[in-house]
C-alpha cells in the first residue's frame, strides 16, 4: 500500500517548556512537607518559594531548592510590597529565568498560606517578561491545593480576617481565612488530602466529601494512611499531570459558560451541596432581607444571579466565614447589542445560545451553597420566597427598575469588565 506524501500529518512537535506546577494550601507545615516529597520524587523538579512575612515592609525572600541543594536564597525588595507587585517583578520572571538556565527541570511554585493560586493566574495571562508572555517559556501543568485534615473544616469554617491571624498581605487586605481557605481549593484541579495514620476514618471520609462538593472537577489524592509515604507514587499522581485548562474561568465564571458550579446532594457524612436554578429575578429587598438567613450556616456559597431591579447586570455572589460579598461580572449578552457579544468568550455565547430564552435571553440565577446538615427545603423555600412574584413579572421591567433596591449603585456597567466573560 501506497502513502500520498500531499495528505500525510506531520508528528506534532514535543513541548520542551519546563512544567510548572502550582502548589497551594493554607497550612504552612503541610504544604512545606508535600513539597518535600515531591521533589524526592522527581529527579528533576525545583521548588520555587517566596516568604512573604515581610512584604508589609518591603521585604520578600525567595528560595529555590532541589531535592539535595539549596540552590538560591534572595532578599527582594518589590517597589510597591504588594502580592500583585511581587508575582509580576519577581515571582514570574524567576520561573522564566529558571526555565532558561535550567532547561531540563520542572519547577514547583510554592505558594505562601494567603496566596490564591487564581492570582498566579491572572497575573499570568496579563504580565509579559523580558516582551513576551510568561507562557512562551514555562507551561502551567497544574494548579495542586494540599488540605491538611487537621486544620481545613476549622479554617473553612473560621470567622477571622487574614488580619487576625497577621497573614495580611496589606492594609488594606480585608479578606477572610475562610475565603483564601475556598478560593485555594475552588481554582485547583488536584488536592492533596494530607492526613496522619491516626486521622479517624470517618472524618477523613467527610473531608474527602466535603472538598469534593467545594470542588467536584478536581482530582483528590490521600496521604497518610500509613506510616510512611511513597513519595515516588506521590508524584507520579501529583507531577506532570497535565489537569491544568488553561480556559477554565473562575468559579463565578462557571455558569455563564454553562459548566457546573456544584452537585447537587446530600451526604450520608452529613455534607449537603444546595444547586439553586430559577430564571426568574430576586426581588433586590426581599434578596437582601433574607441572605443572613441563607448564608449563615453555610460554609460556602457561590454562583451568579440577577435583580429585577438592575435587569442588566450579571451579579456575581460568594460567602464564606460569615461575610457577603455580591460583585458586577458585567452585562448579560441580552442586554447588549449583538455586534459586542464578540467580545466574551466561545464558551459564553455557546451556552447563551443553548439556553436562550424568548423573554430572559440568558439571564439566570444559578447558586450553590454548601455545609453541614444544611436544611435544603428550608433554604430552597427561602430562595423560592426571593423571587418575583406573577404579578410582580407582569409589570415588566421598567417598573422592575423601581423596586427599592438596597443594592442601588452596587453593580455599575462600565469599565473594561463590562462585557463580563
Amino acid at each position: 500500500m501506497s502513502i500520498d506524501p500531499s495528505t500525510s500529518v506531520a508528528p506534532a512537535r514535543a513541548d520542551r517548556r519546563p512544567a510548572v506546577t502550582v502548589l497551594s494550601g493554607f497550612s504552612p507545615a503541610a504544604v512545606q512537607a508535600a513539597a518535600r516529597a515531591l521533589l524526592i520524587g522527581a529527579d528533576r523538579l525545583l521548588a520555587i518559594s517566596h516568604d512573604l512575612t515581610g512584604i508589609r515592609h518591603g521585604i520578600v525572600r525567595r528560595t529555590v531548592r532541589s531535592a539535595t541543594a539549596l540552590i538560591e536564597q534572595s532578599t527582594v525588595e518589590p517597589v510597591h510590597g504588594c502580592v500583585s507587585c511581587t508575582l509580576r517583578d519577581d515571582v514570574l520572571p524567576t520561573l522564566v529565568r529558571l526555565a532558561r538556565t535550567c532547561p531540563d527541570s520542572d519547577l514547583l511554585l510554592v505558594l505562601p498560606p494567603a496566596v490564591e493560586p487564581e492570582t498566579v493566574a491572572t497575573a499570568c495571562a496579563r504580565c509579559l517578561v523580558d516582551g513576551a508572555p510568561v507562557t512562551d517559556a514555562v507551561r502551567f501543568d497544574s494548579y495542586v491545593t494540599v488540605v491538611d485534615a487537621d486544620r481545613f473544616l476549622g479554617d473553612l469554617a473560621s470567622s477571622d480576617d487574614l488580619r487576625d491571624r497577621d497573614l495580611h498581605a496589606a492594609d488594606d487586605d480585608h479578606r477572610a481565612v475562610a475565603e483564601v481557605v475556598a478560593h485555594q481549593v475552588e481554582f485547583c484541579d488536584t488536592v492533596i488530602l494530607w492526613s496522619r495514620p491516626d486521622t479517624d476514618p470517618v472524618e477523613l471520609s467527610r473531608l474527602g466529601t466535603l472538598v469534593h462538593r467545594l470542588a467536584p472537577w478536581a482530582v483528590q489524592v490521600p496521604t497518610g494512611t500509613t506510616h510512611s509515604l511513597d513519595c515516588t507514587g506521590l508524584t507520579a499522581l501529583v507531577h506532570g499531570t497535565g489537569r491544568h485548562d488553561p480556559r477554565r474561568p473562575g468559579v463565578l465564571g462557571l455558569a455563564l459558560e454553562g459548566r457546573p458550579i456544584a452537585v447537587h446532594a446530600p451526604s450520608p457524612d452529613g455534607v449537603t451541596s444546595i444547586v439553586f436554578e430559577s430564571r426568574r429575578p430576586f426581588h433586590p429587598q426581599r434578596w437582601h432581607d433574607a441572605l443572613g438567613t441563607l448564608t449563615g450556616d453555610a460554609l460556602r456559597g457561590r454562583g451568579q444571579l440577577w435583580i429585577a431591579s438592575q435587569p442588566d447586570a450579571v451579579v456575581g455572589f460568594e460567602c464564606a466565614g460569615g461575610g457577603v460579598r455580591m460583585d458586577g461580572l458585567g452585562y448579560w449578552l441580552a442586554a447588549l447589542p449583538v455586534e459586542r457579544w464578540t467580545r466574551t468568550s466561545d464558551d459564553r455565547r455557546l451556552a447563551a445560545d443553548l439556553g436562550w430564552d424568548p423573554y430572559y435571553g440568558d439571564r439566570r440565577t444559578v447558586l450553590a451553597l454548601i455545609g453541614l446538615r444544611l436544611d435544603a427545603a428550608a433554604i430552597t423555600g427561602t430562595l423560592r420566597s426571593c423571587l418575583l412574584t406573577d404579578a410582580e413579572l407582569a409589570d415588566g421591567m421598567d417598573r422592575w427598575r423601581q423596586l427599592s433596591d438596597p443594592f442601588a449603585g452596587c453593580f455599575p456597567l462600565t469599565g473594561d469588565h463590562a462585557e463580563g466573560n
